[in-house]
């Protein structure tokens, strides 16, 4: 099942992203020659003919004046064929080449915009519909239910990690005394921990309650005894249309901005250490990692979505040959130079940056069959019914 539904999210945003890029080529006067789900070879395809829709033989293309509309035996996602954008064709005026860089430039975005918009729309509809939020400096007007104190952090080898306490779970009591407020908890927390040996703690994890009792220990970075945890008011958030497109975007950059800061911390590790720190997940971790968020329900893998969306939106801008951004980068060099590159020399390029990207998800792929091996295996089994 976690294939399936990673499938699912994958095929989404990427037709979101290719629909971007076919409807600023048709805004242009860019033909679209194909637009297809999944990869070829093309499994069945349509395009209108004299007024009427047909069906598409396996290889025929260019006989149709519009789009072929196609499903591709790979289902990986999906593309749109550009007229012109191999290099053919190039002074047919509905051609790719036959535009302006600043034209072929904003094509070339617009798969990366339509991932950001669809992010953006993701989570101001959740916003609009409510979801777990932090309740700080709320908005006039915003409201909230099922208020509850959320643990953010837990200090390695403190009580509470001993105590198997983890980021994400719920403060429900703090010694059967229910827990609403976050600055009386604090207090109470320091009082106890100052008054008594041990405490018990009502910890909500995956809609599982327990109780844990706990004795605090000293904590180095305090410098006093201590849980060892990070708190904050959290609860389900509500606004109004207005501000939940605001809250929407404003969550779109944040995020954003917070993927190009690790993959900053990527490229550091990998120059300065020879290798990188960080966990780093391909299509099986992913499909993996996808499998756990459904099971938390429709918000986490919605916002999972929004996040994949922004992640796809930020990589496939990056200035490597045979991406978006590489494609961008050659355009803005002919823009700047007021001169097109050697076609032979672009196309070696991309060709060489798709080589070197397959290679890559290659090696990132034998490192999530190597983590996650259990898990997939696991999955095996309880398709085929192994016990």
């Amino acid at each position: 099942m976690s294939v399936i539904y990673f499938l699912l999210v994958l095929s989404v945003l990427v037709l979101g992203h290719e629909l971007g890029h076919y409807l600023a080529a048709r805004m242009s006067g860019v033909k679209a020659e194909e637009f297809g789900y999944g990869f070829p070879p093309r499994a069945v395809g349509f395009a209108r003919r004299a007024g009427k829709w047909v069906r598409v033989k396996r290889h025929e293309s260019h006989t149709f004046s519009g789009t072929i509309w196609s499903l591709n035996w790979l289902p990986l996602g999906g593309f749109v064929r550009l007229k012109g954008e191999q290099g053919e064709d190039a002074t047919s005026p509905d051609s790719f080449l036959s535009k302006g860089p600043w034209t072929r430039l904003w094509i070339l975005s617009a798969g990366v915009l339509m991932n950001v918009l669809m992010a953006w729309f993701i989570f101001t509809t959740g916003y609009v519909i409510g979801v777990p939020a932090q309740t700080d400096n709320l908005p006039p007007g915003a409201e909230v239910r099922d208020a509850k104190i959320q643990i953010t952090d837990v200090v390695a080898e403190s009580a509470a990690a001993k105590g198997n306490v983890q980021p994400g779970d719920f403060l429900i009591a703090l010694n059967h005394e229910p827990t609403t407020d976050i600055q009386a908890t604090r207090e109470r927390l320091l009082s106890l921990t100052s008054s008594t040996g041990t405490m018990t703690l009502t910890i909500e994890h995956e809609k599982q309650v327990r109780d844990l009792v706990v004795e605090p220990a000293y904590i180095a970075s305090l410098q006093r005894p201590g849980l060892g945890i990070a708190m904050m008011n959290t609860g389900i958030v509500r606004l109004p249309i207005h501000q939940a497109i605001l809250q929407g975007f404003m969550t779109t950059v944040y995020d954003a901005w917070f993927i190009l800061s690790s993959f900053g911390g990527l490229i550091h590790d990998l120059v300065t250490q020879r290798h990188i720190t960080a966990d780093v997940s391909g299509p099986v971790g992913i499909a993996v990692i996808t499998g756990k968020v459904v099971q938390q329900g429709i918000w986490p893998l919605a916002q999972f979505a929004a996040l994949l969306s922004i992640n796809l939106a930020i990589v496939n801008f990056l200035p490597i040959p045979a991406l978006d951004g590489g494609r961008a980068l050659f355009v803005g060099i002919e823009a700047l130079r007021r001169r097109r590159a050697d076609p032979r020399f672009e196309a070696f390029c991309h060709q060489i940056g798709f080589i070197t990207l397959l290679i890559l998800v290659g090696f990132v792929t034998i490192h999530d069959v190597r983590t996650y091996g259990g898990a997939i295996w696991l999955g095996l089994k309880n398709i085929i019914g192994i016990s």
